[in-house]
């Protein structure tokens, strides 16, 4: 694509031109194919473009209801109900996660609190048991699995992705405690009195308008995928195979996909909708009249419940809060394999690079959404480019360990 028949459409405000100008350079020069950016500042929206196409051949394009697959950019959305849980007294973050679901329990899980939980630290990254083929669009089976299985490492010393799995222990957590399945509280508690186009669980009336998702080349760089290869049987490995062929091509842009309810990974949303979500989160919990959490609720959603010490699934310094994400890794580790954000910010980045989050001291919340995902396990510079010129913007520099600072 040349800068003669790009087409960018939206609006920016002139303070975040350069968040307009890499934006439309990502289309030009790094293989951006169809993307939505959204930027909320003090409850207002600073910046919302879109451009580029639906499909690899070009036929539809990219309009700002366009909807995505965002992958485990999903768990800030999963995040969100339970935080909401939390604020409301309903779910206690020192309690066993067995307080709320019995099952749970067995296998020597008694004590693993819902902290742990929410904080990758419960030693459940993957299933043990073989995963049938489909078998993670069962939630019973995904469930009851899980629960009857043991922790790989001992729970709350230590901290790995769940990539996976974390979902369905925070989708059980809402499902037995407000009797509604996590797609639904969504709509009803977060996405429907906010007004926002994001789901767990699509409905068919809005497959339409979803966009065709393009797979990345497999990346040598990856330290997770890298030791994949070499140690098949190490537990990262198991991680990624053991899914039931989830992300399979066939499977990836599949109906089958986006209507189940997969917490950590099925969310399908545009990249307004994304934003307009953690926008409140950058406020005092509030928006156009909106509460989704009180104002005390906020400390604990970006607040580091595991250390940014390496992560042992996926092989870089990750930092975990009550089921967000923190900064990612360090530029040196190489596109893909980082997540570099303000201080107070949390949120979750997506497979293939996008990503949701908010900043209270910015007071700034963000969405990115596209359609050609991007290599490693974090972001790369077609989206960390983005959140470093809103940054800059808003009058930020990048401290040496990485963060964005005032």
């Amino acid at each position: 694509m040349t800068k003669a028949n790009l087409s960018v459409k939206g609006k920016c405000d002139e303070k975040f031109s350069q968040v307009r100008s890499h934006f439309e350079e990502n289309f030009v020069s790094r293989g951006e194919v169809g993307a939505s950016l959204a930027i909320f500042v003090e409850g207002q929206l600073v910046v919302d473009l879109w451009g580029g196409s639906m499909t690899p051949a070009s036929e539809r394009e990219w309009t700002r209801d366009t909807l995505v697959q965002v992958f485990s950019a999903t768990k800030g959305l999963s995040a969100t109900c339970l935080n909401v849980l939390i604020d409301r007294g309903l779910l206690d973050v020192n309690a066993p996660v067995a307080r709320y679901w019995p099952e749970f329990a067995a296998n020597g899980k008694q004590g693993i609190t819902v902290a742990m939980a929410l904080s990758h630290q419960a030693g459940l990254p993957f299933w043990q048991t073989q995963v049938p083929k489909n078998g993670l669009l069962d939630w019973d089976f995904a469930t009851r699995t899980l629960a009857a299985e043991a922790p790989i490492w001992e729970p709350g010393t230590c901290h790995g992705y769940h990539g996976m799995t974390s979902g369905f222990i925070w989708g059980e957590l809402v499902r037995r405690i407000s009797g509604k399945t996590i797609g639904a509280f969504l709509r009803e508690e977060v996405a429907g009195p906010l007004g926002c186009d994001v789901w767990i669980g699509l409905p068919e009336t809005e497959e339409h308008r979803v966009s065709h998702v393009l797979l990345a080349d497999f990346d040598p760089n990856s330290k997770m995928f890298a030791k994949a290869i070499a140690e098949p049987e190490w537990q990262g490995g198991r991680m990624l195979d053991n899914c039931g062929e989830l992300f399979s091509p066939e499977m990836i842009n599949s109906r089958a996909f986006r209507a189940a309810e997969g917490p950590a990974t099925g969310g399908v949303v545009s990249a307004h909708g994304l934003a307009r979500v953690y926008a409140p989160l950058s406020l005092d919990g509030s928006i156009d009249g909106v509460r989704i959490v009180n104002e005390s609720a906020l400390p604990g959603m970006r607040t580091a419940r595991s250390a940014s010490g390496i992560d042992l699934m996926l092989r870089l310094p990750t930092t975990f809060t009550l089921a967000f994400s923190k900064t990612w890794g360090r530029r040196q580790d190489g596109e893909g394999n980082y997540m570099l954000l303000g201080e107070q910010a949390f949120g979750t980045p997506g497979m293939g690079g996008s990503i949701g989050f908010a900043d209270g001291q910015a007071h700034m919340s963000f969405g990115y959404t596209m359609n050609q995902l991007g290599p490693g396990v974090a972001l790369n510079q077609r989206g960390q480019g983005l959140i470093d010129a809103a940054y800059r913007a808003l009058g930020f520099k990048s401290d040496t360990p990485g963060f964005w600072v005032r």
